[in-house]
């Protein structure tokens, strides 16, 4: 396989979906190193750091919130952690630590890979520009501009502020925490209901109200803003 593919470092305890995504991401041309514990895991992460790092956070010993806390201090490559559908806290708790998405247990591959790519693509981008474009969207960061499909868009600060943070993220979830402490400061760091008429603002002026394109929600957690 090139030198150049992706390493892949899973974290995974359970055979079995060690065994289904090595096989699976092999056959998409990445490199896979499997580890069946967050010791092992953090091992081989600090003898080859990894592009990527698939983390279940079900890990027996060490904890898997602990290894991506103890990851963070040194690693900048994405994480994507698997969750269990009933661990919605844990979900938070993840993205506020550090991981860039999450996938929840079962899970499709199709959609495992598309987040994988879009991290991927997120951990390659170089400075950012002035102009940020998702589809038809674009916003103009020096001129504090949002147009959709050329006709622009007229924002209140606040609407601008959250919409700039979540295009700058796109593909990524954010957290409902994160978002209010970035847009409104820490001091409104759990009023989620402002967070979501905020939103709902913002769909309406984005010409979505009812069938998100772009602002999409992860429930119970926060929102992603599309990136394909």
């Amino acid at each position: 396989m090139p030198p150049n593919d992706p390493i892949v470092l899973l974290i995974e305890d359970e055979p079995p979906i060690r065994r289904f995504l090595h096989a699976s991401l092999t056959g998409q041309g990445y490199r896979v190193v499997e580890a069946p514990s967050g010791e092992e895991g953090l091992k081989l992460a600090a003898e080859r750091p990894p592009d990527l790092v698939i983390l279940d956070l079900g890990l027996p010993g060490a904890d898997g919130q602990d290894v991506l806390r103890r990851l963070r201090e040194w690693l900048s490559a994405p994480v994507i952690v698997l969750s269990a559908r009933d661990q919605e806290a844990q979900k938070v708790a993840a993205l506020d630590g550090g991981a860039d998405d999450y996938v929840t247990k079962p899970f499709g591959l199709g959609e495992l890979l598309a987040r994988m790519r879009t991290a991927l693509r997120h951990a390659a981008r170089p400075a950012p520009e002035p102009v940020v474009a998702v589809g038809d969207l674009s916003l103009d960061l020096a001129a504090r501009l949002v147009t959709r499909a050329g006709a622009e868009v007229h924002l209140t600060p606040l609407e601008y502020k959250l919409l700039a943070t979540l295009m700058k993220h796109a593909g990524k979830v954010l957290t409902h925490r994160f978002l209010l402490r970035e847009v409104w400061g820490p001091g409104v760091a759990h009023e989620t209901h402002t967070l979501r008429v905020f939103v709902a603002g913002l769909r309406r002026k984005l010409g979505e109200p009812a069938r998100p394109r772009y602002l999409l929600t992860e429930p119970g957690v926060g929102y992603r803003f599309a990136a394909e």
